[in-house]
Parts: structure tokens; sequence; C-alpha cells
């Protein structure tokens, strides 16, 4: 079933998003000072191409210890990615979440674009892995979801 979702998304406007990461990359690439954003476009790109199967989680859950993307510069540079990128970026997505969100078929697609919203807001520091890995760092971390029942 995910490879079906992500082949539809992938044709239905996936691509679209994916590319518009990928060209501010591109352009943070470009300008040298902007590699750190730019390496976070691309892998942030990579999951707006195929999201479906994979969550997005901070490098401090995964390795149990902080870096610089994590720490304070972490956060200095999520503030200025979102005031000259991530704003843009997350405006795509909604606009896209909402034209999703106008059919059931499209619902699934446009919680994708609104997961995608969020992350566009803050993209450093994070790290994309598959659901099992990241069902498993929870359970390692003691922060699994609690089952009822």
């Amino acid at each position: 079933m995910r490879t079906i979702g992500n082949i539809l998304w992938f044709i239905l406007g996936g691509v679209f998003m994916g590319l518009c990461w990928w060209l501010i990359g591109l352009v943070a690439f470009i300008s040298i000072v902007g590699i750190p954003w730019g390496r976070a476009c691309f892998v942030m790109g990579n999951l707006s191409f195929f999201p479906f199967g994979k969550e997005v989680l901070s490098r401090d859950q995964l390795t149990a210890t902080q870096d610089m993307g994590t720490g304070m510069p972490g956060l200095i540079g999520n503030i200025l990615w979102c005031v000259f990128a991530g704003i843009w970026l997350a405006i795509g997505h909604l606009v896209s979440a909402l034209f999703c969100f106008i059919t059931i078929i499209g619902i699934p697609f446009g919680i994708q674009h609104l997961k995608l919203a969020g992350i566009s807001i803050a993209p450093i520091g994070k790290t994309v892995v598959t659901k099992d890995v990241a069902a498993a760092v929870r359970a390692r971390n003691g922060s699994a979801p609690l089952s009822v029942g």
C-alpha cells in the first residue's frame, strides 16, 4: 500500500514540492554560507518525493547525543531558515494540502502535506527514517505510544 501511495503522491504533486525543496537547496549551496540548509533541503526534498512509510525524527532522539544541528546553533539556523525559506515552503505545502482535501481520496495526501509543512518550518537537526526505525527509537527512548485495549 505504501508503494502505491508513494507513486500516486509523486504523480499527483509530490514531484512539484520535492523540486521546490531541491531548488531552494541548490540556491543555498550556491551561496556557500547556506550549505547546512542546502543539505537539509535535499534530505527533505527526497522525503517530499516519497513520504509514505517514512518519518522525521530529531537526530538527538536517534543518536541519543546532541550535535550542532540539535543544539543552540541548530535553533538559530532554524529561525533563519524559517524567515528566509521555510515559511514559503510551508505555504506551498498548505496550499497543496487544501487542494488534496477537496476529495476523499486526497485526504491522506493532504495529511502528508500538513506534516511536510510542519517540517519545512524547522528542518535543521532532523533526519528521515523508516517507520520501523522510528518505532524502535521510540521504544528505546520510552516514548512509545500507548496502546489501549
